[in-house]
């Protein structure tokens, strides 16, 4: 059970960080025995920030690709499985080729990258895969040219920043490594919220779970303090929410005591005017004119 647990945090997780680089569809149908493909991306930009932002996720993402994550290292018969997917979409793209009458460069294919947790060197062997160092650095295993597949071996990945987005993919203590990083960039990093808010999720939802093994409960644990943060985080922001909210009021009464009807200009300087504490704003609109706060704060 927890497999597909984790399988609907990979789709969620990858779907969230892709989603402003391309179109995304997952769980994409195609032909024979009616497969689904985990993810299914497009990139619809250019080289962004965005993209750079992800590191080798982003790489992964430049050009049309079918990432299939697994929890637990994908078997033989899973890799082909895989193959067979992607098989079917060469297939499905000659066949609109036909049908638009016109040809289909290779490099119009997706790639397949398989993101397995570890990967041994038996399955590596089996299939014939190959490092690209140059380009790819450790961990990516490609198999030959025309297959247009990788196997992703989260564990081997060197641990940096560029790798990070896959790592939070990985298992035991490659995921908990990247958690910590994760945990440690600046609250103000966009991508950073997105992963914390779907790991507490996945957490959440894992302790519902009656089946789940001791790396599920220790996955737990690590989340856990964070969980707590961000409650008190919350906690607190509705209580500041509530305390301006309160100020806005007080100023809309004042400044209705002592105009009356407010017309849009002085509803417009209530915003500015809470941002003051009640000693600085009282007096300003006990003193001023309705033309003289308008002109201070708008």
């Amino acid at each position: 059970m927890t497999r597909f647990l984790y399988d609907q945090f990979a789709k969620d997780y990858l779907t969230e960080l892709l989603q402003p680089l391309g179109e995304i569809d997952t769980s994409r149908k195609v032909a024979a025995e009616i497969r689904e493909i985990d993810v299914y991306f497009t990139p619809t930009t250019q080289l962004t920030s965005d993209t750079i932002e992800l590191g080798l996720l982003g790489k992964l993402a430049a050009t049309p690709a079918l990432i299939e994550p697994f929890r637990n290292a994908a078997t033989i018969a899973e890799i082909r499985s895989c193959l067979n997917k992607l098989f079917d979409i060469f297939a499905e793209s000659k066949r609109q080729s036909k049908v638009e009458k016109k040809q289909i460069a290779e490099s119009d294919l997706p790639k397949l990258w398989i993101l397995s947790p570890t990967a041994s060197e038996g399955i590596l062997n089996g299939f014939r895969t190959n490092l690209d160092i140059e380009n790819w650095g450790v961990g990516i295993h490609f198999f030959g040219d025309y297959f247009r597949t990788a196997i992703v071996a989260i564990h081997q990945l060197p641990v940096t920043q560029e790798t990070l987005w896959l790592r939070i993919l990985g298992k035991g203590r490659v995921q908990q490594q990247a958690i910590d990083e994760l945990e440690a960039l600046p609250p103000t990093n966009p991508l950073r919220a997105r992963a914390i808010d779907l790991l507490l999720n996945l957490k959440t939802t894992l302790e519902v779970n009656q089946n789940i093994d001791q790396e599920d409960r220790e996955l737990i644990m690590r989340l856990s303090p964070i969980y707590e943060q961000k409650l008190a985080e919350s906690k607190q922001a509705g209580i500041a929410e509530g305390v301006n909210a309160e100020r806005r009021r007080v100023i809309e009464n004042l400044l209705r005591i002592r105009f009356g009807a407010l017309n849009d200009d002085l509803t417009r300087i209530i915003e500015p005017l809470s941002l003051l504490s009640p000693e600085e704003f009282t007096p300003l609109l006990l003193q001023l004119s309705p033309q003289e706060l308008i002109d201070r704060f708008l």
